[in-house]
């Protein structure tokens, strides 16, 4: 049974919402990671034309974030504001991401560029109408404080179990080799097969997450009154909505804080393969140790907002994380780690990745949450609610972080000398040298930048309660006249 938005969501309710999350882990893990590879390494598309992809479908995506964040803050239907844009989501996420990874047969190289163009402004439109609304949920399930940490804490966690899974689905047993094709990576079956299996997964996390949280629809919190709106007057809301300054934080530290996290993934091989030398079994160990990261992230972050408060708890896990995250570079740089090769030194190196992959994803959990709290903030200055908006300008600068933290870790490369490629084998003991001083002042100065945006964030568990007080107070002082 539903739960008013003042109270605790269902154990069903909240696992519905996170189970949603996995659609996004799924598509993101997709794109972040194999999408260039596959059209470019496999496909034969000009590599710069793949980008050229990406840029378009990020400009679309500029413009329909804050349109399908406002349209469904503002939408007058029987089944409320957020589930007819989820419902009708439904089947073209599912069906656009398969055919990004099924492309037409008679199609190769350059001739597949209008394809990737048409399939990746689809699959960003269509997880826009997705992902927007579902992810504004949080804040009208519940108004608590403590309960939308948990339901951001169980969207992530799903939303890394999702994505991890699939990829180790794809690497380690679509991606096989066969009598024609020595290297399991231009497996084109494999990638087919992965592209139908990653859409019916997600065909079912958008259903599960809309059909989870449809009892609630009464409950939900009804849409502005009808007035007479213009082109002017739209755009003046969202920018009105968007001045919030606690916004403004999190906007900002959401840019910087994955900035890093794509220096880091971008880096994460060369790392593993040249600073480290490790093998393929042992980053494989590495990976799977993620798992670990978010099954503790989903037990921490809970207990870490209800004891010290999001904003708190976001700066000092925050900290921890971060000075944790390049502390095994900089102590091989001073010589304090054991040698390459040793299995001391690849027990160091799981342990502090699982532990601070944890602290790190425990971060994200809370800066979620955070944006849930601005509404009521906003709410009191707008007379508006517009969840949708606030959680589409944090979509779209993830999308938009992600290309600039690429851009970053490239620059490191060039710099250590490492651009042109050639491995471990090419590298030398000064080339590893830079290559380990950049990645970690790339990361040490990102999230550093992050938290100090953090720190601007206004709302704490006192301000929040009085913000809803006051809205108490309004409505009954509005009711009354």
């Amino acid at each position: 049974m539903a739960a008013s938005a003042t109270g605790k969501p269902s154990l069903f309710t909240r696992i519905s919402f996170g189970i949603g999350g996995a659609a996004d882990g799924i598509k993101n893990n997709g794109f972040d990671y194999a999408l260039l590879f596959f059209y470019s390494n496999i496909m034969g598309v000009d590599a710069a034309l793949v980008g050229v992809a990406l840029l378009v479908a990020l400009v679309v995506d500029a413009v329909s974030d804050p349109v399908v964040g406002y349209w469904s803050d503002n939408a007058r239907t029987r089944f409320g504001r957020r589930h007819p844009f989820i419902y009708a989501a439904l089947i073209p996420t599912a069906l656009v991401y398969f055919l990004t990874w099924n492309p037409p047969a008679g199609l190769s190289g350059n001739e597949l560029f209008p394809w990737l163009v048409a399939t990746t402004i689809g699959v960003r439109v269509a997880f826009t109408f997705y992902d927007v609304p579902s992810s504004a949920l949080a804040a009208e399930l519940t108004q608590d404080y403590d309960e939308r940490t948990s339901l951001m804490a169980l969207r992530f966690f799903f939303g890394w179990f999702g994505g991890l899974t699939i990829q180790i689905l794809l690497f380690r047993f679509l991606l096989v080799p066969t009598e024609d094709i020595p290297i399991g990576v231009f497996n084109i079956d494999g990638w087919n097969t992965y592209g139908t299996i990653a859409a019916f997964c997600i065909l079912g996390c958008v259903f599960i997450c809309a059909a989870g949280t449809h009892s609630h629809i009464p409950y939900l919190k009804a849409p502005p009154p009808a007035r007479t709106l213009t082109l002017k007057k739209i755009f003046g809301e969202i920018f009105e909505t968007i001045s919030n300054k606690s916004f403004r934080a999190l906007f900002l530290a959401t840019l910087c804080g994955l900035i890093a996290t794509g220096v880091s993934a971008t880096l994460n091989q060369y790392i593993n393969t040249i600073f480290w030398e490790f093998d393929n079994r042992q980053i494989a160990n590495l990976t799977m140790g993620v798992y670990v990261s978010a099954v503790l992230a989903l037990i921490i972050a809970p207990i870490v907002g209800k004891t010290l408060g999001k904003k708190r708890g976001a700066l000092i896990i925050g900290s921890l994380a971060f000075s944790i995250a390049p502390m095994p570079v900089v102590l091989r740089l001073f010589g304090l780690l054991p040698p390459n090769g040793s299995d001391a030194l690849f027990l160091f190196i799981i342990c502090v990745t699982v532990f601070d992959v944890a602290l790190i994803i425990v971060t994200q959990m809370l800066l979620g949450s955070m944006v849930a709290d601005i509404v009521e903030d906003s709410e009191l200055q707008t007379g508006r609610r517009s969840e949708g908006i606030f959680f589409a300008g944090i979509s779209f600068i993830r999308k938009l972080s992600q290309g600039a933290g690429v851009i970053t870790a490239s620059m490191v490369l060039a710099v250590a000398g490492l651009s042109q490629g050639g491995g471990a084998a090419a590298a030398t003991e000064e080339t590893v040298r830079t290559l380990g001083i950049g990645y970690a002042v790339a990361l040490i100065t990102a999230w550093t930048l992050m938290l100090i945006c953090v720190s601007f964030y206004k709302i704490s568990r006192e301000s929040h309660a009085e913000n809803l007080q006051k809205l108490r107070d309004r409505d009954a002082a509005a009711e009354q006249g």
